[in-house]
C-alpha cells in the first residue's frame, strides 16, 4: 500500500550473479505479506510541497535499462533504455541530472548516459572509453570522472556541455574514484595495478601513485579532505592515506600525500562505507561474513562484527546511528548499531541484496537484488520491508535525485 501523495546522489565493484530471474512471484507474495503486517499511515511518510519530486535509479545490466521509481508515491514510474551493460548511476548534486556508466563491451567503447531527471528520458549520450565501470561527480556539479577499466583512464567530462574535455592515464584495471570534498583532489582505486592514483584536479595530472593495495577496490575520502582509504580486496587490509593540503586558517599546516598505515581487517575487504561525521569507516569483509569497524582519525580497528553471508555493501543512517549491510548471499539486509556495537536486526528482502540507497527524507532504505531482480523497499522507522519493486535484468547500482521544479 503506497502512500498517497500531497499534491506532489555507483558503484564499481559489480557482483557475478548468474540465472537472474524476475522478482515477480515475490513481489505478489510481499505484497500481501505487508499488507497484512503494516497499515499505511500518513505520519509515517514526509508530507511534500506539490512541486517536489524525487525518483531512484536502478541500472540493470543485462536488460540495457534504467528503472526509475517515484519515490514520492513509492512505485514503478517507467524503464528507460540506457546503452549495454549499464553498470553505474549517479546523480548530479546542482543540476537535474543523473548519469549512467554503460560498460558496453570487453572490446568495445562504452558510454555515459545523461537523464533529465524532470522529464525522465536521456538527453545525451556522451562517449567514452573501453569498459566504463564508475562514476564520480565534483562537489560543483560540473564535472564528471568516469573510471574506464579497460583502458587504464579516467574521462573528464564537461557537464554542461555533455562532452569528454580529457583523458588522465592512471594505474591498471582502475575499479572505483571519488572526488574530495574540497574538489581538489580525486582519487582512483587500481584494482590489477594494486595501488591508488592521487589525481590533482586543477591540472588533471597524478600527482601521487602509493602502491601496495592489492586489488584495490573502493574508496572514501573524509569530510575535511584531509586523507582517504581504500579497500584493498584481493587481501585483508584497508589502507590509510594522508591527502595533501594547503595550510589551513584553523592553524593546520600543509601536507603531503603519504601512506599512514595499513589496517588489518577481514578477508577480502571489498567495500567501505563511511559515516556522514568522517569518524568512523566501515569495512564489507566479503569472505569473512563480517564488517570491520574502523576510527578514521587514529586509523585503530576496533573490531570486527559478523553480519550475513558475504556482506558486500553498507551504508550508514544519515543520523550516524546505523549501518545497513547488503549479503550478497542471502536475503537479509543486516543492521548494526554503531552506538551499541552489535547487530539489532535481520530485514528479508530479496535475494542477492546489492546496492542500497536511502530517500531523500531517509525514511525509505531501497535494497537492490541483484539475483531476484527487484527491488525491496524498507522503512526505516520499524527496519520492516514496506513492499518489492520490479527491476529489470541484473540489477546492480542505484541513485537517488530529489529536487523542486519552477
Amino acid at each position: 500500500m503506497s502512500p498517497k501523495p500531497n499534491n506532489s546522489v555507483a558503484t564499481s565493484w559489480v557482483p557475478q550473479v548468474s540465472n537472474l530471474r524476475p522478482g515477480k512471484a515475490l513481489l505478489s507474495a510481499t505484497l500481501l505479506a505487508m499488507l497484512s503486517l503494516t497499515a499505511c499511515r500518513p505520519h509515517d511518510f514526509p508530507q511534500y510541497a506539490a512541486n517536489y519530486r524525487e525518483y531512484a535509479y536502478v541500472t540493470n545490466g543485462g536488460s540495457g535499462t534504467v528503472s526509475v521509481y517515484d519515490v514520492v508515491n513509492v512505485r514503478v514510474d517507467r524503464e528507460i533504455p540506457v546503452g549495454q551493460n549499464p553498470t553505474a548511476v549517479a546523480a548530479n548534486p546542482a543540476r537535474n541530472e543523473v548519469y549512467v556508466v554503460n560498460s558496453g563491451t570487453p572490446a568495445g567503447q562504452g558510454s555515459v548516459a545523461a537523464i533529465n531527471a524532470e522529464n525522465n528520458s536521456v538527453a545525451a549520450t556522451i562517449p567514452v572509453h573501453k569498459l566504463p565501470v564508475a562514476i564520480a561527480i565534483d562537489p560543483d556539479g560540473d564535472l564528471a570522472y568516469v573510471v574506464n577499466s579497460g583502458s587504464n583512464s579516467i574521462s573528464v567530462l564537461d557537464l554542461k556541455a555533455h562532452r569528454e574535455v580529457a583523458q588522465i592515464g592512471v594505474g591498471e584495471d582502475p575499479a572505483a574514484a571519488h572526488v574530495a570534498p574540497d574538489g581538489k583532489t580525486l582519487v582512483v582505486a587500481n584494482r590489477a595495478g594494486n595501488s591508488v592514483s592521487i589525481v590533482d584536479t586543477t591540472t588533471r595530472t597524478v600527482r601521487t601513485v602509493v602502491e601496495g593495495c592489492p586489488g584495490a577496490s573502493d574508496l572514501v575520502i573524509l569530510p575535511d579532505s584531509s586523507k582517504t582509504f581504500a579497500a584493498c580486496s584481493g587481501g585483508h587490509q584497508v589502507m590509510a592515506i594522508q591527502l595533501a593540503h594547503e595550510a589551513r586558517p584553523d592553524g593546520r599546516p600543509a601536507t603531503t600525500d603519504r601512506l599512514e598505515s595499513l589496517l588489518d581487517v577481514g578477508r577480502a575487504p571489498v567495500q567501505l562505507a563511511l559515516k556522514p561525521d568522517g569518524g568512523e569507516v566501515f569495512v564489507s569483509n566479503s569472505l569473512s561474513n563480517s564488517i570491520s569497524e574502523v576510527y578514521a582519525n587514529t586509523d585503530d580497528v576496533a573490531g570486527a562484527y559478523l553480519m550475513g553471508a558475504d556482506p558486500v555493501r553498507g551504508l550508514v543512517s544519515a543520523d550516524n546511528a546505523l549501518l545497513y549491510v547488503g549479503n550478497l548471499h542471502s536475503e537479509e539486509v543486516t543492521v548494526y548499531s554503531i552506538e551499541d556495537g552489535k547487530r539489532v536486526a535481520a530485514i528479508h528482502v530479496g535475494d542477492g541484496p546489492f546496492a542500497l540507497a536511502f530517500s531523500a527524507a531517509g525514511h525509505l532504505l531501497f535494497v537492490v537484488d541483484a539475483r531476484s531482480g527487484d527491488v525491496a523497499v524498507v522503512r526505516t522507522a520499524n527496519r520492516q520491508m514496506f513492499t518489492m519493486l520490479p527491476a529489470g535484468r541484473g540489477p546492480n547500482a542505484i541513485a537517488v535525485k530529489a529536487f523542486k521544479v519552477s
